[in-house]
């Protein structure tokens, strides 16, 4: 017996070895498994700014094509300026808004499409995405004709109404551009090509400089020559992208040519433009509508300056989030056509903290800044002490826009438009508006009031994309994604 435990003794420290070595071996995968994790977050991060630091290039490029016409028009007097300006948001809301909206669909048929390794369907998303923007811009285009009629119906000045009309009519063919150019740029971004928008976005703003000169000074047109400049600049940029489409070996499969297959399946893409165009129409005609809400408050004049200043801010600030907003959009239709639903879960969880942590920088830089961000605009000491009131309150808004906005990207990437769009009438006009009204015109807190109505309205919105975005099932959405892909391929024999 005692030769027995002896035995047993000697052998007991190595079954506590085998023991050890299970837990080394554990520890191993556990560690091997948080650096396997580390690296995909890291490279996720890669990936996404990557994308995102072009993307946020192109969408400053493109939106000071307007701005810098109106610059121009600016120093041939008040008149010219005030009409330029109104001619220029009245464009936006009538016409380029939706326009936007219906191209994003393309976020979905084309990023789905590429992960799944359909790549002619890209071209085929495209072209239809295009036939179908050019019918919708006739109807904006009889619009944007009636602008001085429409104008001074709503009650505005006869005279700037006029002017308004004419610079409106004489950006005509930027309307036909415009829905080109957001279908070239969604077919090239979802492929990940984003450093050739870049360079010619770029170089169609370097040029809007000297075409802008030549026609609001040199020509004699004026104002109007400020409006055909916007029309060259933005045909300039299709055509440069549809040679780089044309000509470029990294588009060769995606782009075979035109094809009647874009004739076929038009009920399945306006399934996600409408509700795409109702997605981001609702949101920008909100703030717009605070513009107008703004002339009503006591001391108009003041009211409207502070916030078109904010509103400018704000647009200019906002093309990050933006930017990071298609990457993700990108990301997540690439993965989800591909079949990796955990890529694609990984993707909006590293947004969300990058979009966090640039809220929390702007931010910060916004109130820093907020006693002399207003002498940049005017040298009223009254504008300039309400801007630095206003700016913390931007920021905030700011921080709250860039959540929505890599939240709505995530949806664009899903397909998730019809639910985007219902969340943002039910944030904007059932909460931010009727709040932005009451704040201002109720308890009298004057411009400050109608901001912290959009503030209302983002915390809404965020709180309930946020909330589906957790509840999602990724793998269902995998499989959402191959359906689509495959249910838009139309066999050769119906085509033929």
């Amino acid at each position: 017996m005692e030769r027995e435990h002896q035995n047993v003794s000697l052998f007991s420290p190595l079954v506590q070895n085998s023991g050890q070595d299970d837990l080394v071996v554990d520890d191993q995968k556990q560690s091997k498994s948080r650096a396997i994790e580390k690296n995909e977050v890291l490279e996720e991060v890669k990936k996404q700014l990557w994308l995102a630091g072009p993307l946020i290039s192109v969408s400053l490029l493109n939106y000071c094509l307007q701005v810098i016409s109106v610059m121009f028009v600016g120093h041939l007097g008040e008149l010219a300026l005030s009409s330029a300006s109104m001619a220029t948001s009245f464009a936006s809301v009538t016409g380029f808004s939706l326009l936007l909206g219906m191209a994003s669909a393309l976020d979905t048929l084309c990023g789905q499409s590429y992960g799944a390794k359909q790549h002619r369907m890209l071209g085929i998303h495209m072209q239809r995405a295009m036939l179908i923007l050019m019918i919708v811009s006739i109807p904006l285009a009889i619009i944007w004709a009636k602008t001085r009629s429409i104008l001074i119906f709503f009650g505005q000045d006869i005279e700037i109404s006029t002017e308004a009309g004419d610079y409106a009519r004489f950006m005509l063919p930027s309307l036909f551009a415009y829905g080109l150019l957001q279908c070239l740029n969604r077919f090239l971004q979802t492929q990940n090509i984003v450093f050739p928008m870049m360079f010619f976005s770029g170089v169609t703003t370097l040029l809007h400089f000297l075409i802008c000169w030549v026609m609001v000074f040199k020509s004699g047109l004026g104002n109007r020559g400020a409006a055909i400049a916007n029309a060259i600049s933005y045909w300039f940029n299709v055509l440069s992208l549809s040679l780089y489409v044309k000509f470029s070996p990294s588009c060769a499969q995606t782009w075979t040519g035109f094809s009647k297959e874009a004739f076929y399946n038009i009920p399945s893409f306006l399934w996600l433009a409408i509700p795409s165009a109702v997605m981001v129409c609702l949101e920008m005609w909100s703030f717009e509508m605070m513009v107008l809400l703004s002339g009503l408050l006591p001391n108009p004049k003041l009211e409207t300056s502070v916030l078109s200043i904010c509103l400018n801010t704000a647009a200019t600030v906002w093309m990050i989030p933006f930017g990071l907003s298609g990457a993700v959009s990108i990301r997540v239709s690439n993965e989800l056509g591909a079949g990796h639903p955990h890529a694609a879960r990984l993707a909006v969880w590293v947004v969300l903290v990058m979009a966090i942590i640039e809220g929390t920088l702007i931010g910060t830089v916004m109130i820093l800044i907020r006693n002399i961000w207003g002498y940049a605009y005017s040298n009223e000491l009254e504008v300039i002490k309400y801007v630095a009131v206003m700016l913390p309150i931007l920021a905030t808004s700011n921080f709250l826009d860039g959540l929505q906005c890599v939240l709505s990207g995530t949806a664009r990437g899903c397909g998730w438009q019809k639910i985007g769009a219902m969340v943002n009438l039910g944030s904007y006009y059932l909460v931010g508006i009727p709040c932005a009204i009451v704040f201002a015109f109720e308890l009298h807190i004057g411009g400050k009031g109608l901001w912290l109505g959009i503030i209302c309205a983002l915390i809404v919105q965020v709180c309930s994309l946020m909330i589906i975005t957790i509840r999602t099932n990724w793998e269902q959405e995998a499989k959402n994604a191959t359906n689509r892909v495959y249910d838009s391929i139309i066999p050769e024999s119906i085509v033929s």
